[in-house]
């Protein structure tokens, strides 16, 4: 399943842990598959207008992706070819469970949009059936009192404003407890949802060059992502910002260009120091210090470890690559099932230069934790602590 355009084979990384599936009933990723996505389809059906062919299709998407088999794209499809050369053969014809659970998951929002006719020409094409519930989050009263918290956050200094802007960044839409409570990550997990915390190696990296930083989710979750951009290259600490966001709408909130865009007009509306972080990256946009960027290898189904080489490339002469949420984790990892003590740096060997990951738990997967960390969690929570969404880490390696 490589990518058709890589140059070359990626440096050997651990490969002896097992690829995450959803074939274990009650799992977590079992309960994407068969609870998650249906209910996501009938909330897009409801979103929008759509016509009999498009509710008919979304209708049949639902059945499909609990008791169907996967079916190939049209013969039509332009990116045909890429899902064949993306392991489609062999999966075509087998249960969505029976699959590894990366591959079926990207698969089922390429058939989601499929279904919506997001690529066929139409008065769909190129409509996001996603955008309503990402708007929605940019306009909310926890938006404002969040933006509202740069004002507190602008008199203190430099260095107290980029590690709260590094956690505001990390917790996503709880980054208001970033900007407030700045400086607890270096407490005990159970104290501050921390279950592994390079921050300072992070920091330490921001060598006053080049930062990729590969996006997750828009709205509330993109802003906290801006203005550590914002920060980073008005202080110096970066030059340049490249920010990797989707081609085309992916993971429900996966931010795309139009996701920035909107982002930053929230931001420029805003009043305060909020406001003028949005006039900076307007500015750095305009100039070209801050880039946005995307790559059809971002909406597939593949581990870092199979980066195209443009990438490859693109990633190694940075001074550090941020990948942000739980998806980008879970590729970085290659979805598989190590021990949780198992090194970061062994199991992110085969990424090209120095990086780190910002991630709420969301998923099973997970690396680089000590064992009495691990074994205080288990104890407290059982296996909860890995997908609820309380706990995150941040975790780096130099390149």
């Amino acid at each position: 399943m490589r990518d058709p355009d890589a140059s070359a084979p990626p440096a050997a990384g651990p490969d002896d842990a097992p690829v995450v599936v959803s074939s274990v009933r009650g799992s977590f990723p079992w309960s994407v598959l068969a609870e998650r996505h249906p209910a996501l389809i009938r909330k897009v059906r409801d979103a929008f207008p759509y016509g009999p062919e498009q509710r008919h299709a979304l209708d049949a998407l639902v059945v499909n992706c609990v008791d169907g088999v996967v079916e190939p794209l049209a013969e039509t499809a332009a990116d045909r070819g890429r899902w064949d050369a993306w392991g489609g053969p062999e999966y075509y014809g087998r249960s969505w469970f029976d699959l590894p659970f990366l591959w079926s998951e990207s698969y089922f929002y390429r058939q989601l949009l499929e279904a919506v006719g997001y690529f066929a020409p139409g008065p769909w094409q190129g409509v996001d059936p996603f955008r309503p519930f990402k708007l929605a989050e940019l306009d909310t009263p926890e938006t404002d009192e969040e933006l509202g918290a740069l004002d507190d956050l602008a008199r203190t200094s430099a260095d107290e404003q980029e590690e709260a802007l590094l956690h505001g960044s990390l917790w996503g839409n709880r980054a208001d407890l970033g900007f407030r409570l700045a400086g607890t990550a270096g407490g005990p997990a159970a104290e501050s949802g921390l279950v592994a915390d390079d921050t300072e190696l992070l920091r330490s990296l921001f060598a006053g060059g080049t930062l990729c930083l590969i996006a997750d989710n828009a709205g509330r979750e993109l802003i906290p992502d801006l203005l550590l951009v914002d920060h980073l290259l008005r202080h110096g600490r970066a030059e340049r910002a490249v920010l990797h966001v989707k081609p085309y709408p992916y993971y429900v909130s996966d931010a795309t260009a139009a996701d920035v865009l909107d982002a930053v007009r929230r931001l420029t509306a805003a009043k305060g120091a909020a406001g003028e972080a949005g006039e900076r990256l307007w500015a750095a946009l305009s100039a070209g210090r801050l880039t946005v960027r995307t790559h059809l290898f971002s909406c597939g189904p593949l581990a870092y470890a199979e980066l195209p080489g443009d990438l490859r490339r693109e990633f190694a002469a940075a001074d550090v690559t941020v990948l942000k949420g739980d998806l980008n984790y879970r590729r970085l990892i290659g979805d598989r099932l190590y021990p949780a003590t198992t090194s970061f740096a062994a199991a992110t060997s085969s990424f090209p230069g120095a990086v780190a990951a910002l991630r709420t738990l969301k998923s099973d997967v997970v690396v680089g934790l000590t064992p009495a960390v691990e074994a205080a969690l288990d104890a407290a929570e059982g296996d909860r602590w890995r997908t609820g969404g309380t706990h995150a880490l941040v975790q780096a390696r130099r390149g």
